[in-house]
């Protein structure tokens, strides 16, 4: 069932909710940040960001990015000892709570609040049961799920997840499989939706002067261009991917790849493109602020995603997708919810980087599938997969976990 602007629970009109995180507000967690409290307000609720202090996801958007930190003294902790990070994380609670009370002090209107979850945090969960405001808890981090900084206090950051997600009011998995996963962790955990991620679809429209342009700036002009759009680093494996291309890229002289961002891996894979000569054929643009990244998308005819995480729904893959650009993916269990093989994209065996070459070889000799394929995919963002679709859900999501907390105070004052 749709839920209109402005939606009413039993306990009235939703009017403002809380968004909390401890991020560092930066490249896909600012633009998911952004994309939730910028719907809501579109809605017509107010909503505030509470973060790590200098972590404003609306601070500097255009300067940040997967790489560079957005305050120099984050970059300290980051380089912190395992058990030393995780024991400052583990003592950011206390922050927390004490900003989250004082906004809650001064805000009586508030409808609930909706908290990025974080390993090790669960102390404004606990303050906002204690006040009786409803808490909803987005996950896109587990104790449960392999990480890039292996944990040390890894059975303390279970324990406080187990009660974390037991406790909270609602939560939001962006997939079955991860939601299925802190089910077999933890048992029962609190009632759950699946909201995978989004894009808005005017942020993504461009003119073909717009396309032009771009194409004419980087040498693409009568070229088939595959894209990539993230961050290079190994979990990603781009660099993989283009050492893997490499060896068939005369098959396809009329393949171009463009390139896009920064990270880990750039440097070593920007050194092996020039060894070789190919810098005319890969192109590599570098960190690029986020308001550049429509314009890229629109120089593209497809886009290769080599490898993502096995529960997460990269948010990349629907800004391709916004812009009728093609995705080729892996078939981890998320993005098959997503997309519809031959229809939306294509997907390969996850793992396989030969299959993923031949998949791009393969489609980037029909500019017509490509085309067709690319504007299916932008109408199924258009229609089930904007921003305001997500936080639509969310609002009926918090409808039902008021109703359902109205009718169970109802059954235990009623008389036997």
């Amino acid at each position: 069932m749709a839920v209109s602007p402005g939606v009413v629970t039993p306990a009235g009109t939703v009017r403002r909710v809380l968004y909390h995180h401890r991020t560092q507000g930066k490249a896909v967690e600012g633009v998911h940040i952004r994309g939730i409290a910028d719907a809501l307000r579109k809605e017509g609720v107010a909503v505030d960001v509470i973060s790590l202090p200098g972590a404003d996801p609306y601070s500097s958007p255009k300067a940040m990015s997967p790489t560079q930190q957005s305050r120099k003294w984050m970059g300290w902790v980051n380089r912190l000892p395992e058990p030393l990070f995780e024991l400052a994380e583990l003592a950011y609670n206390v922050v927390a709570a004490w900003r989250v009370r004082d906004y809650m002090r001064k805000h009586p209107d508030l409808a609930f609040m909706y908290e990025r979850y974080s390993l090790f945090m669960g102390l404004p969960t606990w303050l906002a049961r204690r006040r009786g405001i409803p808490v909803i808890l987005e996950v896109n981090d587990s104790a449960n799920v392999e990480r890039v900084r292996p944990l040390f206090f890894r059975r303390l950051a279970m324990a406080i997840e187990r009660w974390t997600f037991r406790n909270a009011s609602g939560l939001v998995f962006v997939s079955s499989v991860f939601r299925d996963r802190a089910i077999a962790a933890h048992g029962w955990i609190a009632p759950a939706i699946i909201t995978p991620n989004a894009a808005n679809i005017d942020k993504f429209t461009f003119t073909q002067a717009q396309r032009d342009e771009t194409r004419a700036k980087y040498g693409l002009e009568g070229s088939v261009v595959c894209g990539y759009l993230g961050a290079f680093v190994p979990w990603h494996a781009i660099d993989r991917f283009v050492h893997h291309l490499v060896a068939r890229l005369d098959e396809a002289p009329h393949l171009k790849l463009l390139l896009v961002g920064d990270g880990a891996t750039f440097p070593a894979l920007k050194a092996y493109v020039d060894e070789r000569g190919l810098a005319d054929r890969i192109l590599l643009t570098g960190r690029v602020a986020h308001d550049e990244v429509p314009g890229l998308l629109a120089a593209m005819d497809m886009a290769v995603m080599p490898s993502a995480g096995d529960y997460t729904s990269p948010v990349k893959m629907f800004e391709f997708m916004a812009c009728a650009v093609p995705p080729v993916a892996p078939d981890f269990e998320p993005i098959r919810e997503i997309i519809v093989e031959g229809r939306t994209g294509w997907m390969f065996p996850a793992g396989d980087m030969d299959a993923a070459v031949a998949r791009v070889l393969e489609y980037s000799r029909d500019t017509d599938t490509l085309r067709r394929v690319g504007s299916h995919a932008r109408d199924y963002i258009t229609h089930h997969r904007q921003w305001r679709h997500n936080i639509l859900q969310l609002l009926e999501f918090h409808a039902s976990i008021v109703a359902r907390g109205t009718a169970q105070a109802g059954a235990t004052t009623s008389p036997a």
